[in-house]
């Protein structure tokens, strides 16, 4: 349960959609490219971004608008550029993998996201990264080099080799920073060298490496993304080396094995038990009777299309909103910290309401 009984979090202002333009495209694989964008000079500190963070893009075609968060892949202080792999038949990676060219305008939300840390210090940084997963790390890796002393130990999955996403920029950053950079590729749909680099990134490879390759008492930052699967093994893994939790930072890329509660509904009427849920967006109040096995995003957007979200999976976290009265059960969450949900925020696309009352303030 969550309730509105926690300590307020000071406010934040919602940020808005602006649209850049495309300064290049470059294609990294087959079904995969990194767009950048030119930012003007009125919005400079509107884009700056920390690394690990994402932009969040925004598609219009007819009826259907579309939100979609890739993670940037450029390092502090560049220009954003983000990293994309095509899902077959996805209408935003489709879209910007073949279609987007150079010149064309593309909306596009501030940098946000919390899979970063204060990298003021120099460390020892590890990262487990799969498929896509490489895109955040390698903002997070490339900023952390130029200081001179900071090491990183990079294990990677893929399926082959012509399917691993930046191979000529991480070989790159190889040349550059030398022993400083230790880089891991593991395929699973190809042969390697070793036995060890063949096959899934799965947990009992990776207690193998991390035991020949990685000093674990010294490890500062620990940087999990990409499956479910693969972050729940690493982050037993670690949990069983008594790595301190505090230093382990993860992001989800997918998450359709595991599965949602059935959602049952219909968004005309409310059949079965309901509740009356305020939503307050841009000082605007909307009061709704809705279902109680719906989420309120999915309900309340039938009469407030202007609701933030993105991904709605529990992952990116731009519907995060507030709970100010009663109460709602989160189904999944990816996105929020554990003060950041003790302070009553939730992600409204996996909240299902639970009392009679239901305020959430998205501008909380």
């Amino acid at each position: 349960m969550t309730s509105a009984e926690a300590p307020p979090v000071a406010p934040r202002r919602r940020p808005q959609f602006h649209p850049l333009r495309v300064a290049s495209v470059e294609h990294l694989t087959d079904d995969a490219v990194a767009v950048t964008f030119d930012v003007p000079a009125e919005l400079t500190e509107d884009y700056r971004f920390q690394p690990g963070q994402a932009l969040t893009l925004r598609r219009v075609d007819g009826d259907r608008d579309e939100r979609r968060s890739y993670s940037i892949c450029a390092p502090m202080g560049d220009p954003p550029r983000v990293g994309v792999r095509e899902v077959p038949g996805g209408f935003f990676s489709s879209y910007l993998v073949h279609d987007v060219r150079p010149g064309d305008t593309i909306d596009v939300l501030p940098p946000s996201g919390t899979f970063t840390a204060d990298l003021g210090s120099p460390g020892d940084h590890v990262f487990v990264v799969a498929g896509s997963g490489i895109t955040p790390a390698l903002s997070l890796a490339g900023t952390v080099l130029r200081d001179g002393t900071s090491t990183v130990t990079v294990f990677y999955g893929n399926r082959r080799t012509n399917t691993v996403m930046f191979a000529d920029e991480l070989a790159d950053l190889k040349d550059r920073h030398g022993p400083r950079l230790q880089l891991v590729h593991v395929l699973s749909r190809e042969p390697r060298d070793t036995e060890l680099t063949s096959g899934r990134l799965d947990g009992a490879r990776l207690r193998t490496l991390v035991g020949n390759l990685v000093d674990v008492e010294q490890v500062d930052h620990w940087w999990l993304c990409g499956p479910h699967g693969m972050v729940d093994d690493a982050r037993a893994l670690l949990a069983e080396l008594d790595v301190p939790a505090g230093r382990v930072h993860q992001e989800l890329f997918y998450v359709d094995d595991v599965p949602p509660e059935p959602v049952r509904g219909d968004e005309e009427t409310v059949a079965g038990p309901s509740s009356q849920v305020t939503v307050v967006l841009d000082g605007r109040s909307t009061t709704l009777s809705l279902a109680r096995d719906v989420p309120v995003l999915d309900s309340a957007q039938q009469v407030r299309g202007d609701l933030p979200f993105a991904c709605k999976g529990g992952v990116c976290g731009t519907c995060r909103a507030r709970v100010t009265e009663g109460e709602v059960r989160m189904r999944r969450n990816y996105a929020l910290e554990a003060a950041e949900v003790e302070a009553g925020y939730v992600l409204t696309c996996q909240s299902l309401p639970v009392s009679d009352a239901l305020t959430v303030d998205y501008d909380a």
